[in-house]
């Protein structure tokens, strides 16, 4: 006896196709969704635009560039300024810069004016690809054309360096261009700064140095999983691949300056110090290679912006401090090794030693910066206006884990301060991290 055979039923096949049709429909609108946000920009690359080569637009391009701290990232070590190759640690892998100089192969020789607009303004190279957004587009998108014709012009007029470099190293997919483009989609729109009426020329004038020119935020917004943020929030994140926290820049407890005079806020962009902050880490090297050299003007214009800033809606409550053995011991420790710089009730020394009761760099509810400066030293930059700063050596192979981590508990719960205790577990941690490249 056989089974009888039933034929399938016309309506599941109806059902079936049309949601085949819906399927692909919705592909088909994703797909254009993804090329106009990402290649739909009416930028004519071909357009035979001179390039300005007056002491005036020079001078300015010079000064943006390094304001915006552009030869920094995009110089290798030993290389030739603005040659790239500079290698770019991310949590997806490693990117290598790209090379600014005039060279017609592999720098921007054969670019046009709109062609470098494009990639500032909707990052994408001369040759169409999606660049990466370790390349600050997502700020330099609010340059004016005017600012960005001037740093073509200023690096066109640097000496040509032919530079060849290892590929990307990116794992799989962040590599591709369909994750770029995805990527893009959720977190990066084309801009342009707009002046805010309720604010004054001076405000404004800060607010596109610190969103556009010197993209401030790249370190000082918390980040997502997939390295996407909110990019005008400067309420402090981890900066990938360097095991730093770049604190917030509106919190009291952390970095915020309202509370600050502006001069002072000024003095700490140009200087790496004042008598109420230092520069250090990676923000040394901000300092060092960029806003040092601010004008008069821009640096009172970052300070006003920076200042006026509104805080967070609460703070966190203090934690518990330690107490018993791990504390006695941290003191002796610190009277050891510490007292001599930063003083026996943690006051520091004016103008060499900063002090730490009270000090918020220390109290940060991260302690990944404080064992960065204790493992590997602590080192402010040299500028015109403190050009022989003070340092502090590593201690990374003079105190064990438990040292480490006993000492700065007592730091961070001495004289005032009220902060979590530091574990040996973290102090590993971060060794391991710096072994492995990550600082």
């Amino acid at each position: 006896m056989t089974a009888a055979i039933h034929p399938a039923r016309p309506g599941r096949w109806r059902q079936a196709t049309r949601l085949g049709l819906l399927l692909c429909a919705l592909l088909l609108g994703a797909a254009g969704l993804l090329w106009h946000l990402n290649y739909n920009d009416g930028v004519d690359i071909g357009a035979a635009e001179p390039v300005a080569a007056d002491t005036g637009t020079l001078a300015r391009g010079a000064y943006l560039a390094r304001v915006g701290n552009c030869l920094a990232c995009h110089t290798a070590r030993g290389g030739a300024p603005g040659a790239g190759g500079r290698p770019l640690p991310t949590p997806f892998g490693t990117v290598y810069t790209s090379n600014l100089t005039p060279d017609p192969d592999t720098g921007i020789g054969r670019w046009s004016a709109g062609a470098f607009w494009r990639a500032l303004h909707h990052g994408r190279s001369a040759d169409g690809r999606l660049l990466y957004p370790v390349f600050p587009y997502t700020h330099t998108t609010l340059l004016t054309r005017a600012d960005s014709d001037a740093l073509f012009a200023y690096f066109r007029s640097q000496p040509s360096a032919s530079a060849q470099w290892p590929a990307h190293d990116l794992r799989w997919p962040y590599g591709t261009q369909a994750a770029l483009a995805v990527w893009r989609a959720l977190y990066f729109r084309p801009g342009e700064f707009r002046p805010d009426p309720a604010h004054g020329e001076a405000v404004n004038r800060g607010a596109y140095l610190v969103r556009a020119v010197a993209h401030c935020s790249a370190c000082h917004a918390p980040r997502d999983r997939l390295g996407g943020a909110d990019w005008r929030d400067l309420s402090g994140g981890q900066i990938p691949g360097l095991g730093w926290y770049a604190p917030s820049l509106t919190a009291a407890d952390q970095a915020g300056v309202s509370h600050w005079p502006e001069a002072q806020i000024a003095q700490l962009l140009r200087t790496g110090a004042t008598a109420q902050g230092w520069a250090s880490g990676p923000m040394a090297e901000v300092v060092f290679h960029g806003t040092q050299y601010l004008n008069d003007a821009d640096a009172g214009a970052m300070a006003a912006y920076l200042k006026q800033l509104p805080p967070p809606a609460s703070a966190a409550p203090a934690p518990a401090r330690a107490s018993g053995a791990p504390a006695t011991a941290g003191a002796k420790l610190y009277e050891q090794h510490c007292a001599a710089c930063h003083g026996a009730a943690g006051e520091g020394v004016k103008d060499a030693y900063p002090p730490l009761a009270g000090n918020r760099a220390v109290t940060l509810a991260q302690p990944g910066n404080l064992l960065q400066v204790v493992l590997h030293g602590g080192f402010g930059p040299a500028t015109a206006g403190r050009p022989r700063p003070y340092g502090m050596p590593p201690f990374t192979l003079v105190l064990n884990d438990t040292e480490i981590a006993v000492v700065l508990t007592h730091i961070r719960t001495a004289w005032g301060n009220s902060a979590a205790e530091v574990s040996p577990l973290q102090v590993l941690q971060m060794r391991q991290a710096s072994s492995a490249g990550v600082r």
